[in-house]
């Protein structure tokens, strides 16, 4: 790995744990560079913009969880295995890399319209999970984007409740069956 890649890469997990901790907004160029051990310049070399960082990470890191929730749902048979394998993934993510989920799912409002429809996308997996199972009638029919962001909001909104400090104990991955439980009750599966 050349020397500009691994300040890249520091770089980036630097702005990634300060947006995540104080917002894009709040953070600035010379707290990424400080933080990371770079001068502001080099920065610059990787980057025009704090905006270009930051939307630059949330596509490659929300692509990359949409690439690999697509992958695991395809090794299941039916929906309630699909929902489970990508649940049990989401919440595992979460617990090896808080800061990166927090990050996507806190600032995401901002960054959503850099994503193209061919894009990976979480959203988009849980949906085409939700669709396919309405198709096989392993669910009933509904709005598919409604069901999507249901199943969404209830493993979101637990990620949320620890992100605000409130008293989850348990690891986020240990919640999985029981998210993926609610889940499957909320589409009546």
């Amino acid at each position: 790995m050349r020397n500009g890649t691994k300040t890249k890469k520091r770089i980036d997990r630097t702005a990634l744990k300060l947006f995540a901790e104080k917002g894009v907004r709040e953070t600035t160029i010379r707290d990424i560079a400080t933080a990371a051990g770079v001068a502001e310049g080099t920065l610059y070399r990787h980057y025009a913009s704090k905006e270009e960082l930051a939307s630059d990470l949330f596509v490659e890191n929300f692509t990359a969880l949409g690439r690999e929730l697509a992958k695991i749902q395809e090794q299941e048979a039916n929906t309630r295995t699909k929902l489970l394998a990508i649940i049990r993934y989401f919440c595992a993510a979460y617990d090896k890399d808080a800061t990166m989920i927090n990050y996507l799912f806190i600032t995401r409002h901002g960054y959503m319209q850099k994503l193209t429809a061919r894009m990976p996308n979480p959203y988009l997996v849980f949906r085409r999970v939700i669709r396919d199972g309405m198709a096989r009638g392993d669910i009933p029919k509904q709005d598919p984007d409604v069901a999507a962001s249901m199943v969404l909001g209830i493993i979101l909104q637990v990620i949320d409740t620890r992100i605000l400090g409130r008293r989850i104990r348990q690891r986020i991955s240990d919640l999985a069956d029981t998210l993926t439980a609610a889940c499957l009750r909320v589409l009546n599966a």
